[in-house]
């Protein structure tokens, strides 16, 4: 699968923000047919960073987010940049 249809965009909410700044988490909004191999595939492809951690989770509203652990080396906030986020 193309990871430009894996990864659908950057959630942008408070809480993803703190996450993104404090922990080096990043928040996507993924394909609903995704899981955390395709997800680490996709940003590896995608940004050339071998993710630490992958958590997916099924929202009520009916998509799905990946909430995806970097290196340190590797900041998310360069990550939203590159998707215009900040």
């Amino acid at each position: 699968m193309d990871p430009t249809k894996i990864i659908k965009g950057v959630v942008a909410t408070e809480k993803a923000i703190k996450l993104r700044e404090e922990q080096n988490v990043i928040t996507l909004v993924i394909d609903r047919k995704a899981n955390k191999q395709k997800v680490s595939e996709a940003m590896l492809k995608m940004f050339g960073v071998k993710v630490v951690d992958v958590r997916v989770v099924n929202t009520v509203k009916g998509y799905k987010k990946a909430y995806v652990k970097l290196p340190a080396e590797k900041p998310a906030v360069d990550i939203a940049t590159e998707f215009g986020v900040m």
